[in-house]
């Protein structure tokens, strides 16, 4: 079936052929016949289905009814069985389809991919529920002690009796108590059970608040008003504020009220080291449900979440980028914290974009969608330069903080320690002596990006990729940061023999390892992937910053994004060189952004704010321009660039990436299928421009060969309708089984 291809019927009773979409990679689905049972209220779609596919068994989704197949209906096969008596949502199948369609992504897959792990292993979409505990009227009546032996159960009692909300049974036992004085006191007539859901249990008609908003400047008070004009219908905003100007605050009075009409909000954010600092305070701020999804919760929790919003009990729904595919029940405003950031860009499988899914969502529910952040994706502001959004300004942050002082230092020439300079060091010195906290940022997690011989030359690399190896301490590995393929540390040069082996360049740890040794009375807290792999670690982190003791932060990407840290008084980035020089177009403005989020964290309080940025290159223009004139006015400048340049946004843009054992093959299936591709643009007249095949810029990896195509266009009908046709070629040729292809459509990196 064609994945444009609309519904015939969203229900009928006695269906021919049943259409499933099935978890395969096939940009199709497959017909099969209804079987014994079929749903009470009739066929539709969106109801899940348990089917064979060769030899095992897949849970699948009806998507259309037909009457007669192109196979013989002899050798279509019965659904095994019926898993749902009534459908998944229709807006949450409506969007599915779009994503596929769109993306250029199987269907089947997509709907695997959109829904909770245990529904697409054949779970009933069943939340799960506990026993509340509370006291009978008679119960509050009784003295405990006329209980008499039975004293187990008299201090149980008295425990609940200090409870008027009651207390879970998980609670209970926790205490020391067990089931048989639960029976006791409930054949007594004292006490009694109550089943409730697990996940936003509380379901509760009163005010909405739980804690009174905060008092709102001018320009937030403009902003709210104006978002307040578009809760009824399709309002896209860009709500554009300065780092610390406050957005967060406009977003919670905003979310007040879309619940007093009685409606949902949902709120994405780029990483889930953003959740729990997110839901803290929307917990502490609102008196109804709040769950959140991300990647970790485990699989019961997330289908409890998602069963919660689907069913409306959750009214604000928290989450990281797959938190797209959440149903909701009465869907009220979409929330997109930090829009610019590359997280919300799925860059495996089906590669979408949670950002851009999340404007089509809310055109399609009729609802507001606010984008906020301090730097706008240049895709964004390029949509609210055209008027296709609305575009509110946050220029002053909340309080009296005053914007960081940004100022370029100049490492030619200089010594360098653990990558900090001399001004760095004695800069980070005078903060520390002053009691205050101190974040050093580098991009690049281990102790040393590479290990080489001083002798000879001789550099780590990678047996797999053309990379090369990370110097890890703990453990003390080389490490690929590309195919996880690992290497004890050599006692001497593979080339020469030479014992004189130097870690060259510094990661997270190697800064950590230098400023223990340079400040020695002060804590390092080191934050990248590797000390944040146990649950709460972060968390635990963050909660030790907020609490103002003197201390030095070392970090990754994952310390730039939304943190309120009001005690940081001076932020140093140890190299801005590192994303600058790239083959890849977005490098200045992913470099910049991420300059300018971090540079975000110092000065959020009282105390001013001061930001040093380490470079070989102080000279380079857009950096100087990022400094003098700040990101808007580096982004305004960048956007001209791709004017001219006829790069998106300006242009639209798909990347298909090809991988395989032999080269010589994968470069001549491309170079075939794109020559027969550009023949068959010329014979429709159509103008999208082809591109390639050319290696891809880490060319060997894993042990495969890797090549791209690049295809751009004006119009995205044309773009699409190529890209389909290639993806038709490449699935016919007789060598397609010899390489794996991805497409990505508006991709986010070039590599």
């Amino acid at each position: 079936m064609p994945l444009d291809r609309a519904p015939s019927d969203s229900s009928t009773t006695h269906p021919a052929i049943l259409v499933v979409a099935v978890p395969t990679p096939l940009r199709r689905c497959f017909d099969y016949l209804p079987g014994h049972e079929r749903p009470e209220n009739g066929w539709c779609s969106g109801v899940r289905v348990r089917v064979s596919l060769g030899r095992r068994q897949v849970v699948g989704v009806v998507v259309d009814f037909r009457m007669d197949s192109d196979v013989e209906r002899h050798r279509l096969k019965p659904i095994e069985a019926l898993l749902d008596q009534t459908p998944l949502p229709a807006d949450w199948l409506w969007l599915c389809r779009f994503t596929a369609r769109y993306y250029q992504h199987s269907l089947g897959d997509t709907l695997a991919n959109a829904m909770p792990v245990l529904l697409r292993q054949g779970r009933p979409l069943e939340a799960r529920t506990r026993t509340r505990w509370f006291v009978t009227e008679r119960g509050h009546t009784t003295p405990p002690e006329q209980l008499g032996r039975a004293r187990r159960q008299a201090e149980l009692l008295a425990v609940l009796q200090q409870h008027r909300q009651g207390l879970v049974a998980s609670a209970i036992t926790a205490q020391g108590f067990d089931q048989a004085q639960l029976r006791g006191l409930r054949e007594k007539g004292l006490i009694d059970g109550k089943s409730e859901w697990l996940a936003a249990p509380d379901s509760r008609h009163g005010p909405v608040l739980a804690e009174p908003a905060l008092t709102l400047n001018r320009e937030q008070s403009d902003a709210l008003s104006a978002l307040h004009e578009g809760l009824d219908r399709f309002h896209p905003v860009l709500l554009h504020g300065v780092t610390g100007s406050g957005k967060t605050e406009v977003y919670l009075q905003l979310i007040e009220a879309v619940l007093e009409r009685g409606r949902q909000a949902l709120i994405l954010v780029p990483e889930i080291a953003l959740t729990p600092q997110t839901l803290e305070r929307f917990r502490r701020r609102f008196s109804v449900a709040v769950v959140t999804l991300h990647s970790g919760l485990n699989d019961s929790e997330r289908l409890d979440a998602w069963e919660a919003a689907r069913a409306g009990r959750a009214r604000i729904i928290i989450g990281t980028r797959s938190a797209i595919f959440t149903p909701l029940a009465t869907p009220g405003v979409i929330i997109i914290d930090e829009e610019h950031d590359n997280s919300f860009k799925q860059h495996e499988g089906l590669r979408y974009h949670a950002r851009d899914l999340a404007v089509v969502r809310a055109q399609h529910h009729g609802i507001p969608i606010v984008m906020g952040t301090a730097t706008p994706a240049l895709e964004t502001l390029h949509h609210a330069q055209r008027g296709d959004y609305r575009h509110l300004r946050l220029t002053r942050r909340a309080g009296n903080a005053q914007p960081a002082m940004m100022q370029l230092v100049d490492l030619r020439g200089r010594p360098l320690r653990g990558g900090l300079g001399p001004q760095a060091i004695k800069a980070i010195g005078e903060q520390l002596d002053a009691g205050r906290q101190v974040l050093v940022f580098i991009n690049r997690r281990g102790f040393a990006p590479t290990l080489s011989c001083h002798e000879c030359g001789w550099i780590s690399e990678c047996r797999h990729c053309d990379a090369r190896l990370t110097l890890h301490r703990q453990p003390h590995q080389l490490i690929c940061h590309h195919c996880d393929s690992r290497m004890a540390v050599p006692d001497a040069c593979p080339s020469c023999g030479s014992a004189d082996l130097r870690p060259q360049g510094a990661g997270t740890e190697r800064t950590e390892e230098t400023l223990a040794e340079a400040f020695p009375d002060t804590p390092v807290l080191r934050v990248d992937r590797d000390t944040t792999r146990r649950r709460d670690a972060l968390e635990q982190t963050l909660a030790r910053v907020r609490r103002g003791e003197s201390c030095l932060l070392v970090g990754t990407q994952m310390l730039a994004k939304g943190h309120h840290f009001p005690h940081v008084t001076l932020v140093v980035v140890v190299n801005a060189d590192g994303g600058l020089y790239s083959a890849d177009f977005r490098a200045m403005e992913h470099s910049a952004a991420l300059l300018t989020q971090v540079a975000g964290r110092a000065g959020r309080a009282s105390h001013p704010g001061r930001v040093l940025i380490q470079t070989h290159h102080p000279d380079d223009p857009g950096l100087q321009l990022l400094i003098e004139q700040g990101f808007d006015a580096l982004a305004t400048q960048l956007l001209e660039e791709r004017r001219i340049a006829r790069l998106p946004p300006y242009r639209y843009m798909v990347l298909i990436r090809a991988e395989g054992q032999n080269a010589e093959t994968l470069q001549s299936v491309l170079s075939e299928g794109t020559e027969a591709l550009r023949g068959w643009l010329q014979e429709q007249s159509m103008t999208v421009e082809c591109l390639g095949p050319v290696p891809a810029p880490m060319e060997r990896r894993q042990t495969r060969w890797h090549a791209q195509v690049m295809l751009t266009a004006e119009r995205r009908s044309a773009l699409h309708r190529a890209t389909a046709w290639l993806d038709e070629w490449l699935s016919r040729h007789p060598d397609s089984r010899r390489l794996r292809y991805s497409i990505d459509v508006d991709p986010q990196e070039m590599a």
